[in-house]
């Protein structure tokens, strides 16, 4: 319930006081790729239920519809202000709206593509299902494009037997920490 709380409470100061950035960063990827300015993606979430989320668009408008890593030559599909926005996490923003409304959390496991049947077969094995996803999370923090699906799950386990509102903070820092850096993006 805390946690919750403190998510609405964040999501809304967020959009509140970030409105300024969140039109600019929109008119910026309209002005200089053609398409929407927000990308609606098709991911999963708590107890493996589907919905969409939002993402500043980063990439080419016909870009398959599959995980970054699984293109053949990823970098090709990212339209130009879309590396900056990968690389400094800015892409994520719009998710406060996710947040807002209970899709997600602001911490907990990153949620999968809809069609990433590795990962949600082995998130619900070891019962990470039953997280509400985040915007970061602790596989992130550690690793981010570069872990491998067993790991992020590892990861994302040892999250739910740890979580805490201390752990939880401690991962919004590291986040902020990696943001700043571009630290595990490879794309």
């Amino acid at each position: 319930m805390a946690k919750r709380a403190f998510d609405i409470v964040v999501a809304l100061a967020g959009l509140a006081i970030g409105w300024p950035v969140l039109l600019a960063l929109g008119l910026a990827v309209r002005m200089t790729s053609p398409g929407p300015a927000i990308h609606w993606s098709r991911r999963v979430g708590q107890h493996n239920r589907e919905f969409v989320m939002p993402k500043f668009r980063s990439m080419r408008t016909d870009t398959p519809d599959v995980a970054t890593h699984l293109l053949e030559d990823p970098g090709r599909w990212v339209t130009p202000l879309g590396r900056f926005l990968r690389k400094s996490s800015l892409d994520e923003l719009p998710q406060l709206w996710s947040v807002l409304v209970g899709d997600m959390s602001l911490v907990g496991p990153r949620p999968a593509l809809f069609n990433q049947y590795d990962l949600i077969e082995l998130r619900t094995q070891s019962g990470v299902e039953r997280l509400r996803p985040g915007v970061t999370g602790w596989a992130q923090v550690n690793g981010r494009d570069e872990l491998p699906i067993p790991e992020k799950v590892k990861l994302d386990r040892e999250y739910l037997e740890r979580q805490s509102f201390g752990f939880d903070l401690a991962i919004i820092l590291a986040t902020a920490r990696a943001a700043l850096t571009a630290r595990g993006v490879s794309h």
